[in-house]
């Protein structure tokens, strides 16, 4: 064996081949998330986008830093959903060190993405109930409805990740711990 046989490694195949529903799935979470966040970040300068409430009682920089926080971290979480469908969901890449190179087990990946699923989709079950008015619920009033409109497709987008999130879940365990390749 020579020494560049030992320094180079091939890229970690998959388990079993991602469908290419998964891969467009998560290729589409980001965007899902990106006008939910855009339309935070105006909130945290006390545009309230047509909402007909109070603005934010904290300082500017504190709403700033909160909207941009909570926009960053919905967009690192949209990302950290394609490891459901990347090599590095399976084997913990070569630039972690002391772990390159190790086989993820599947349920520590399974049962997180799991719970952030069902947590989203309680989310999608809220945004559903205060959009549409059902059993009590209400949303924010807004100025006119267009604004109305803009909100809740906006925020409905970003409430189907849970569904989403779930499918991409059962995908990955069906690669990683079924017994049938075709899915």
């Amino acid at each position: 064996m020579t020494i560049s046989e030992t320094t180079t490694t091939a890229p970690t195949p998959l388990a079993r081949p991602v469908p290419l529903w998964a891969e467009r799935v998560a290729r589409l979470l980001p965007l899902l998330a990106l006008p939910v966040c855009l339309w935070r970040l105006p909130i945290g300068f006390d545009h309230l986008m047509g909402a007909d409430v109070d603005p934010m009682s904290w300082s500017r920089w504190a709403n700033v830093s909160y909207v941009v926080t909570l926009s960053l971290l919905s967009e690192a979480i949209a990302l950290l959903c394609g490891g459901l469908v990347r090599p590095w969901g399976e084997v913990v890449p070569r630039w972690v060190p002391r772990l390159r190179g190790r086989r993820i087990p599947p349920y520590a990946v399974i049962v997180p993405a799991t719970l952030l699923g069902l947590l989203f989709t309680a989310l999608l079950v809220d945004w559903t109930l205060c959009t549409f008015h059902l059993a009590g619920f209400s949303d924010v009033p807004y100025t006119s409805g267009w604004w109305r409109l803009l909100a809740a497709v906006t925020s409905g987008l970003m409430a189907l990740w849970g569904p989403l999130i779930l499918a991409l879940t059962y995908g990955y365990y069906r690669r990683r711990c079924g017994t049938d390749a075709s899915m």
